[in-house]
Order: C-alpha cells, then sequence, then structure tokens
C-alpha cells in the first residue's frame, strides 16, 4: 500500500489557515439581521460560508432567512460588498456564478444563482 506524504508547511497549507483565521474574525463581528423580511420567512436564521461549486474557493456569508433551497442571494444578506450592476464572478477560476437583479415581490436587490455554481456550508456562529 502507497503512502501519501503531504507537506504540512507548504505555503498552500499557510495560505488557507490565514484565510480561515479571517473568515472566524469576519464570523465573529457579522451580526444576523433582524428585520420584517426574516419574520417574514418564520423568524429564523442560518448563516452559510458560500463556495464556487468549480474549484472550491471561498465566496462570502450569507445569511439564509427561512427554510428552502437557494435560488437567489439577496445583496444585504452578503457579508461582502458586492456591485447591483455587475454579476457574480468567482475570482479565482472567472465561473460565473449568478446575475443581479430586482425580486419584484419585495422590491429587493438580489443575485439570481444558476444551478450547481456554489457549494453551501453551514457556519456556527
Amino acid at each position: 500500500m502507497r503512502s501519501i506524504r503531504r507537506d504540512p508547511g507548504g505555503a498552500a497549507s499557510a495560505a488557507s489557515e490565514d484565510s480561515l483565521q479571517a473568515h472566524q474574525k469576519l464570523v465573529k463581528n457579522m451580526e444576523f439581521k433582524k428585520d420584517k423580511y426574516r419574520r417574514a420567512r418564520g423568524g429564523y436564521s442560518r448563516l452559510f460560508k458560500i463556495y464556487c461549486a468549480k474549484c472550491n474557493t471561498y465566496l462570502f456569508n450569507y445569511q439564509k432567512d427561512g427554510p428552502g433551497i437557494f435560488k437567489r442571494l439577496y445583496l444585504d444578506r452578503i457579508d461582502l460588498q458586492v456591485s447591483k450592476k455587475k454579476s457574480l464572478i468567482c475570482s479565482k477560476c472567472k465561473n460565473l456564478i449568478g446575475i443581479p437583479f430586482i425580486y419584484t415581490k419585495e422590491n429587493r436587490p438580489a443575485i439570481r444563482l444558476f444551478v450547481g455554481t456554489i457549494i453551501k456550508k453551514l457556519t456556527k456562529a
């Protein structure tokens, strides 16, 4: 049986540790938004880490209100400054994640996601 040697002190592991520490600081500083939209969706929220499905790059944190699948991401629930007019594109692999639009039922700016473009992981905050 072959054994695989891994370099524990490599540059890739150091970079991922730095990004993990930066993420943990963001999670500690991020507060849940408590507004009419949260109450309309059942009154509970969860915090998710959003990753690119193609290259597995961390993109941002997202506060999801209520149950259901990810069809759209509301801009006021993203912990990152995202343009209302530009498409959401992965910074590493340049994969198109979603396009901006105004959700007409609530008149809120959001990003319409394409199927299979993100991976979501529940964060314990």
